[in-house]
């Protein structure tokens, strides 16, 4: 057992990692977690810590996932951990960038991508962050809040969907988010046009959300939506690509970032659509219902 884990370990930390946290790695790993930074605390870009918070018993590589799925007291349970956390505070900026990943899954294929994925835009977003605090003269403060993370919206027997979210503040603040719902059962990752028969939905799904953004502007005159006829910057319809995911409810929910359908202090924004408006659009109620 011990053999195992350590096998494991050693197979975590030959994982790739931005170059700019080759310095710290193996430093971090060695402290003891840090008291979270307060955003706004200014200190010497030389004194930042990028620190690597490693989860190290459970974590996803073809070879460490075998070693983990050989433990014998470890269940088979499809699950979401937090695979590997970025924090960095320098010129009165900060950043936190959670990486979640997937483990579980009997389609290994599956899980490595979207792991791949979750991991990659992680390091793209530390990277952004970084590339603007070397831009900064000397003296001169970055004032800007990067928060990412993953949020768990569902976990039933039949489906798993999460939501990945990144909060940025800089003189405004932004958030956006991507999803991923996945049939647990079947082992696939569900598109939108895949819950459907055919592409009226598009439609049937867009008219019922102007409605309700009409109806709720009519019931609370703070809210404003992109909805009006003659705005061109009026809310026209849902994507193919729409982001979307499948509450505890089994009721789908269309979402929204900032500025993407509302003005900014509106924030993100999501639906719940009925189901009675889709039941004659659906493939099936295995997932909706």
């Amino acid at each position: 057992m011990e053999k195992k884990l350590k096998d494991l370990r050693e197979e975590y930390l030959k994982i790739p990692i931005p170059k700019e946290l080759n310095d710290v790695v193996q430093a971090a790993l060695n402290e003891k977690p840090r008291k979270k930074p307060r955003v706004g605390r200014n200190i010497l870009v030389s004194a930042a810590a990028a620190l690597l918070i490693v989860t190290a018993s459970v974590n996803i590589s073809p070879a460490a996932a075998k070693a983990m799925r050989d433990i014998p007291i470890v269940e088979k349970v499809i699950k979401v951990i937090t695979f590997v956390e970025w924090k960095e505070e320098a010129n009165n900026s900060s950043a936190v960038i959670k990486t979640p990943a997937i483990s579980g899954l009997e389609n290994k294929q599956l899980e490595d991508s979207l792991n791949d994925k979750y991991l990659s835009e992680s390091k793209q977003l530390y990277k952004e962050f970084t590339d603007s605090m070397s831009k900064l003269k000397e003296g001169e403060k970055g004032n800007i809040s990067v928060e990412s993370g993953y949020v768990i919206l569902t976990d039933n027997e039949t489906i798993l969907s999460v939501q990945r979210y990144t909060d940025t503040i800089q003189a405004s603040s932004s958030t956006e988010s991507q999803f991923d719902t996945v049939d647990k059962k079947n082992e696939v990752l569900l598109t939108l046009n895949s819950l459907f028969k055919d592409d009226r939905y598009l439609q049937v799904i867009s008219e019922n959300i102007k409605e309700q953004m009409k109806r709720q502007m009519a019931e609370d005159p703070e809210k404003i939506y992109w909805v009006e006829d003659d705005d061109f910057t009026a809310f026209k319809g849902i994507a193919e690509n729409q982001n979307f995911y499948i509450n505890e409810d089994g009721k789908l929910v269309i979402a929204f970032n900032s500025y993407e359908a509302a003005p900014g202090y509106m924030g993100a924004v999501e639906f719940i659509i009925p189901t009675k408006v889709l039941s004659n659009l659906l493939v099936g109620d295995q997932y909706i219902h």
